[in-house]
């Protein structure tokens, strides 16, 4: 094993695509490797209830609306004086151009992808952590500058939103009850009386769930759609 093995640590990788289903089906994946593992990082969960109450109480019920998708907040640290984590001068790799690496992190996870008229998908990993997203949000902070003013170090403190496909989500979920809301696939053979049947125990809403979809043609379905079936309030 040579010497540089023993110093070798598993980096932080944001994996890019230009699909949903990271895949690479569109594109083959792009990688942004991180120089410095971040110190910590954090994860937030976020349940929202809803805010109505009575004239006249002096409290309310809390009710479940939703969850809202986890966020993943990380430093991540862009450094261009030449020294590596070690302390050491980087002779081999020279000094780095922090504009231009600070210009790559936000081409391959902030900018619109041109094919797709969105930010790209992305996929965070490092050790056990899995977290499909996108980006939510970075900061850049420049705090270390040459005689001419050059910025030589860059603090990008970024958040990433959970994005996961909705095939997934409701495999998680695992929804049934007809309070909540619902997302279907269309498989063949389905109509839309039958799915509100399944979802809300009566075939007799399907008027509704056909005007949330903005559906002329109801009794056609097209199998692969996808249907969004709203709560059912008593």
């Amino acid at each position: 094993m040579g010497l540089l093995n023993l110093f070798k640590l598993e980096k932080l990788k944001i994996q890019v695509f230009s699909d949903r289903a990271r895949n690479g089906s569109l594109l083959p994946p792009q990688t942004f490797e991180v120089m410095f593992n971040p110190e910590s990082y954090s994860q937030s969960y976020e349940n929202v209830f809803q805010k109505t109450q009575a004239i006249n109480t002096s409290g309310s019920e809390a009710k479940y609306a939703m969850s809202k998708p986890s966020d993943l907040t990380l430093k991540l640290i862009i450094d261009g004086t030449g020294v590596s984590t070690y302390g050491i001068t980087n002779l081999l790799g020279g000094k780095m151009d922090v504009y231009k690496k600070v210009e790559e992190f936000l081409e391959k996870t902030s900018y619109m992808d041109g094919k797709t008229h969105e930010p790209k998908f992305l996929t965070i990993s490092w050790g056990k952590l899995n977290f499909k997203c996108r980006l939510k949000s970075v900061t850049v902070n420049y705090t270390l500058f040459d005689n001419s003013g050059i910025p030589l170090r860059a603090e990008l403190n970024t958040v990433f939103v959970s994005d996961i496909e909705n095939k997934q989500r409701l495999k998680k979920e695992n929804k049934s009850s007809p309070d909540l809301t619902h997302w279907r696939i269309v498989q063949s053979h389905d109509t839309l009386p039958l799915m509100c049947e399944e979802i809300y125990g009566s075939p007799h809403y399907y008027i509704q769930v056909a005007k949330a979809n903005k559906l002329d043609k109801f009794r056609n379905l097209v199998p692969g759609q996808e249907l969004f079936f709203p709560p059912i309030v008593s």
